[in-house]
């Protein structure tokens, strides 16, 4: 037989044997949960084949991935760059399951830096499953005034969990650095002066820095943030904003995105909220900005890769 048509037979007999393996797959979780067997999901089968969730990125050396990832109704990013891991944000405690196997799938042992931009359920729900799943390393957030700290289950059960792992929580100071490799996040903030009256507001902003590429996250910071951003002259030009309050018209002003002046732009939201989420004016002013917004409840979860001069785009859906 000739070399290619010896190629063509191998590839021919790969092809038939993996048909055959999916064909059983099909089968064995069409009827093997009946039968009381344990069974993979299909995540895990069309993964297994660079068909699903898990064809997303992973990092490799010289590059910064930033995921903002699907969970529903909330927020939870992680940055990964040289080896290093932060994560902003854990979603609800119903996504919890999905961010821990999220970060799994990307090769995470350890968090050197977590950030807890606001004890609000949407953000931190999942965060006890993350402490308990994973090797951490700083831990941030904001430190709140008496008035502000929350007394609900899913904050207590956020503060057993550090405590249980051994873990201090380090306040999310006003000029920090934290460096992932070569990029460098800055806390801008809350600061000492901050005197909000919604716990929203009390968020962690923070810029981060990759080469000549820039993103900017903002938890549900709103309008009153915004404001004290542009007047304490801060360098908040970006190329990627991560918008406000799942793109609520109380965040995004004429102008702090005048100033951001983004490219691009992310809205985390669940698909059919109640809250309205985005909201058609935080709309009308990206596209009048000429932006590209994309959209978790649309698009699913949202790889951003760059090189440090520029970056391209990877959606789940």
């Amino acid at each position: 037989m000739a070399p290619q048509n010896r190629r063509k037979s191998a590839r021919g007999k790969w092809y038939l044997s993996a048909g055959a393996i999916l064909v059983v797959l099909v089968l064995a979780i069409s009827f093997g949960g009946k039968l009381g067997l344990s069974v993979p999901s299909w995540n895990e089968v069309f993964g297994a084949f660079g068909l699903g969730p898990e064809s997303q990125p992973t990092a490799t050396d010289g590059e910064l991935l930033v995921h903002y990832i699907d969970v529903g109704q909330g927020d939870s990013i992680l940055v990964q760059c040289d080896g290093k891991n932060m994560l902003i944000d854990a979603g609800t405690s119903q996504a919890a399951g999905k961010v821990v196997d999220y970060l799994q799938s990307k090769g995470v042992a350890t968090l050197d830096y977590v950030i807890a931009t606001h004890p609000h359920a949407d953000h931190i729900g999942g965060m006890a499953d993350v402490i308990e799943a994973f090797d951490i390393g700083t831990f941030l957030m904001p430190l709140l005034p008496d008035s502000q700290v929350p007394t609900t289950k899913t904050y207590e059960r956020m503060l057993d969990a550090l405590e249980a792992k051994g873990v201090k929580a380090t306040p999310a100071k006003t000029g920090g650095k934290y460096h992932l490799g070569e990029a460098v996040l800055e806390i801008l903030s809350p600061d000492k002066d901050s005197s909000f009256d919604d716990l929203n507001n009390w968020s962690v902003v923070a810029a981060l820095d990759y080469g000549s590429t820039s993103f900017l996250f903002t938890g549900d910071a709103e309008e009153p943030v915004e404001e004290a951003l542009l007047q304490k002259g801060f360098q908040l030009k970006a190329d990627i904003l991560k918008f406000g309050h799942h793109g609520s018209r109380t965040s995004s002003t004429e102008a702090f995105l005048e100033k951001v002046h983004p490219r691009m732009g992310i809205i985390s939201c669940g698909e059919g909220n109640d809250y309205g989420h985005p909201h058609a004016k935080t709309l009308e002013k990206a596209e009048a900005r000429g932006m590209k917004v994309y959209r978790t409840d649309l698009e699913g979860t949202v790889v951003i890769k760059s090189d440090g001069s520029d970056y391209s785009v990877k959606t789940e859906k």
